[in-house]
């Protein structure tokens, strides 16, 4: 929810349709703006907006005039956020739909997506189909660093079995997306959707969801962005196809 929006609005005593009205754009539009994640509408709506309900554009929309005054690599920062929990549904969501490029899925199991998102492996298919690269790293689950991490998790679902979990949804897709292995990211999961990526530093003998995350957008050259998504690469170069045997010979 865009708090600073839903406030102003309830200030005026103005729905969402009525608004609408008032800046010329659909009423499901306005809708958008309150609930998606990092949703910032175009310029000329913005200044409407702040017009019609009597606030300053960057107190509606903080972001923009965060963006505006930083000049450093810092400005690639969109949000922070205490847990990965905390990042709303919705804006994984956005992320995923909006990308038509590239997504790139290396967290050490990514099983809380196939749980938290819809149809995932549907996306995921139509994804591949319109031409996107669609790319899973994923820890290996047979692998003495994957026995290390669950002793220190020590949770009843372990990380094997939510490897396991995403590997066996990966095949349901027949081919549509590639993964692999790789042990190279285990306390760093990378979540890449075009220009906009998910970064999680994981804290030593705690899970996923516990970990303090990034959202991140691409600004400049060699910035935050490019160096986790050069980390990626170095991943998905080193990588095993997720077809061979965890321990089998080449």
């Amino acid at each position: 929810m865009n708090e600073p929006l839903h406030r102003a609005m309830t200030h005026a005593r103005m729905t969402d349709r009525e608004l609408a009205e008032r800046v010329s754009v659909d009423a499901k539009t306005v809708g958008r703006w309150l609930t998606e994640d990092g949703r910032v509408p175009r310029a000329r709506h913005r200044w409407a907006v702040a017009d019609a309900l009597g606030e300053e554009e960057a107190v509606l929309w903080p972001q923009v005039a965060r963006q505006a005054v930083k000049i450093g690599a810092d400005r690639e920062v969109i949000s922070v956020y205490p847990y990965r929990s905390a990042v709303p549904a919705s804006l994984w969501r956005t992320l995923i739909t909006r990308a038509e490029k590239q997504l790139d899925f290396a967290g050490y199991t990514n099983y809380f997506l196939w749980l938290e998102q819809a149809r995932f492996g549907t996306a995921l298919r139509r994804k591949a189909e319109r031409g996107a690269r669609v790319r899973f790293v994923v820890g290996d689950p047979d692998s003495e660093l994957t026995r290390e991490r669950e002793r220190d998790e020590n949770v009843p679902l372990t990380l094997s079995t939510r490897i396991r979990v995403t590997l066996a949804e990966l095949a349901k897709l027949d081919g549509a997306v590639d993964a692999r292995f790789s042990n190279g990211h285990a306390q760093l999961s990378v979540f890449r959707f075009d220009e906009d990526m998910i970064v999680t530093p994981l804290l030593p003998y705690s899970v996923g969801h516990d970990a303090p995350t990034l959202h991140l957008r691409r600004h400049q050259a060699d910035g935050m962005f490019d160096r986790f998504a050069s980390h990626v690469e170095e991943l998905w170069a080193r990588g095993r196809p997720v077809r061979e045997e965890p321990h089998g010979q080449a």
